[in-house]
């Protein structure tokens, strides 16, 4: 079996892009417990507080689809077709 040519940097650079978008987006979560606690303890959230919540909340969000190949059973199989999903999506985004 050949290997079609530019595939393998293709691959690579696709696992790159992957890797520092969620490096990304885990740092912009990073401080939202303590933040979460805030209101537990009886304290009341600043409206800055309130708009790094919503900021860290909507990272996390992003996040979502990498937790999920990483929690279910299996998932490592569809990870394939998540990585082809994710590039579809950005695909029709840019368009």
């Amino acid at each position: 079996m050949r290997v079609p040519r530019g595939l393998i940097p293709r691959i690579l650079a696709a696992q790159n892009r992957e890797r520092q978008q969620l490096l990304a987006e885990m740092v912009k979560v990073r401080g939202l417990l303590p933040l979460l606690m805030k209101s537990r303890n009886g304290q009341k959230w600043s409206p800055g507080e309130r708009a790094a919540l919503l900021e860290q909340l909507r990272a996390l969000g992003n996040l979502s689809p990498y937790l999920v190949v990483m929690v279910l059973p299996g998932s490592f199989v569809a990870l394939p077709v998540l990585a082809w999903w994710l590039d579809r999506r950005r695909r029709n985004r840019h368009a």
